[in-house]
């Protein structure tokens, strides 16, 4: 334990960035590791909540990866593919729902 707090406390004066706590979800992973300003580890908890409740697990793991390449998420909104379609759906009532929960 005293090994883990070292290195977390040697790692955030190094980088100046908090990891993402050992139970993390994906998205609160992917907001915390962005570089929006607005990501705070509150934020971030707050918005990973909301997925928990709203995407399913592979979903959740789909829409993380749209922080680092926010091009995909166009591509998945633009697809015709009817899968695609489903996830942007319900990927819209999940950012509506975590900007209403999260402000």
């Amino acid at each position: 334990m005293k090994f883990f707090v070292t290195a977390t406390l040697c790692a955030t004066l190094v980088t100046g960035v908090l990891p993402a706590p050992v139970g993390a979800g994906a998205i609160e992973k992917a907001c915390r590791q962005s570089d929006r300003s607005a990501a705070n580890p509150s934020l971030c908890r707050c918005i990973q909540s909301v997925a928990n409740a709203s995407l399913n697990r592979a979903e959740r793991k789909t829409v993380s990866k749209w922080f680092k390449d926010p091009h995909q998420a166009q591509v998945v909104r633009q697809s015709d593919r009817r899968s695609d379609e489903r996830l942007w759906a319900r990927y819209k009532a999940f950012g509506e729902n975590a900007t209403r929960i999260c402000g």
